[in-house]
């Protein structure tokens, strides 16, 4: 995502600096005029350049936010699974036990 942003203020600039290279070339004003407004166009440029950086940091900031919060619920949610599925083989484990030992002492006591 963030070679797209970059991607996006790098057209944003080139296509301020053509724009100044075509309205110098084709400009009908003293150099001096012209130079001013090259120097706006340029500041203007810039701030904007600027507002685009900093509203994609702001969205990209926001996303990275809510992925680490669904990050950390799929966490705890998970760890709750584990600690569910733990206890479940713990209850089979001792329920299978119980019964082997039950099984193992009827055939020795059918064998006597």
């Amino acid at each position: 995502m963030s070679n797209k942003i970059e991607g996006f203020i790098k057209g944003i600039i080139l296509g301020g600096v053509m724009g100044v290279a075509v309205g110098v070339l084709y400009a009908p004003q003293s150099g001096r005029k012209t130079r001013r407004d090259i120097n706006e166009k340029a500041a203007k440029l810039l701030t904007e350049a600027k507002e685009e950086y900093e509203a994609a940091l702001k969205k990209s900031s926001k996303a990275y936010d809510s992925v680490v919060k669904q990050l950390k619920h799929l966490e705890s949610s998970t760890e709750e699974k584990v600690e569910e599925l733990t206890e479940l083989g713990k209850e089979a484990f001792h329920d299978t036990r119980g019964h082997l030992t039950k099984a193992v002492n009827a055939v020795v006591h059918a064998f006597k």
